[in-house]
């Protein structure tokens, strides 16, 4: 029998944490803050994770154990690391930082006791906020949709052309739907 897949996410706040000045034009009204209301709780994360390794069965840990970071930010910071690593000084809705150099690690890489760290995804809650206005759903719907295209991302896929752009937005519908979310449209 094969063992069920674990996933260990550390999410992090930054957005919550950032403390910009008053006189920044890149401040937050409390208006335009995201409802900290909306944002959905660790366990929740770990959940919705959980599940789509399951369905995605990456076969990439020999003990089927992952980890992953989530940092939830706001545009400051992500235009910051989209500057400095994508080379686009804007912000963007997600980034993703995959620690496997290869999709397919050779076994003897993978150490065998512990869990296999996929790599760090980076949202905005103020882009994804607006996106999630511009699409007609929740702030978490928004979240959700980024979190699965940035864990697709982590796992090795792509999108260089249109093709594979909409088989990686398929992949994400179906990833929603295997945790009760859907989109309208996009």
């Amino acid at each position: 029998m094969e063992r069920p897949i674990q996933v260990e996410v550390c999410l992090q706040n930054g957005f919550l944490e950032t403390e910009t000045p008053v006189n920044s034009e890149l401040s937050h009204s409390p208006a335009s803050q995201p409802e900290i209301a909306q944002l959905p709780e660790g366990t929740q994360w770990q959940e919705w994770f959980q599940r789509w390794l399951e369905v995605l069965n990456p076969d990439l840990s020999p003990i089927h154990s992952y980890e992953l970071s989530l940092r939830l930010t706001d545009d400051r910071e992500i235009q910051a690391l989209n500057a400095r690593y994508r080379h686009q000084d804007k912000p963007t809705d997600v980034l993703a930082f995959a620690a496997l150099e290869d999709t397919h690690p050779q076994a003897d890489e993978v150490p065998s006791s512990l869990p296999l760290y996929l790599g760090d995804i980076v949202i905005s809650l103020d882009t994804a906020q607006k996106q999630a206005q511009t699409q007609g759903h929740s702030l978490q719907t928004e979240l959700v949709w980024l979190a699965s295209h940035g864990l697709l991302h982590l796992l090795g896929w792509d999108h260089p052309n249109d093709d594979s752009l909409m088989q990686m937005l398929d992949k994400q519908q179906f990833l929603l739907n295997t945790v009760g979310l859907s989109t309208p449209d996009r």
